[in-house]
């Protein structure tokens, strides 16, 4: 059976879905989870009353600016 996540790779592992651009099922498989199980975990965390749900201006820009400049490097290898 395998050990259950600690609360810092969940976190890390939200975090990363919800600011980096990159799609969530790759996010999943990157950290080795079910998409289901980060689906989940993003719903309960954006519950969770001791957290704000909002994602800060800072945060939004970033990850726009990631998927921006990820667009762009694709469409210059092409």
């Amino acid at each position: 059976m395998a050990s259950k996540p600690t609360p810092e790779f969940r976190a890390e592992a939200v975090r990363l879905a919800l600011t980096s651009g990159l799609p969530r099922k790759q996010v999943a498989a990157d950290f080795g989870i079910g998409f289901s199980t980060l689906s989940r975990w993003i719903q309960q965390d954006r519950r969770n009353p001791e957290k704000p749900s909002v994602q800060s201006d800072l945060e939004r820009e970033i990850a726009e600016l990631r998927k921006e400049n990820r667009l762009l490097r694709e469409e210059r290898v092409i």
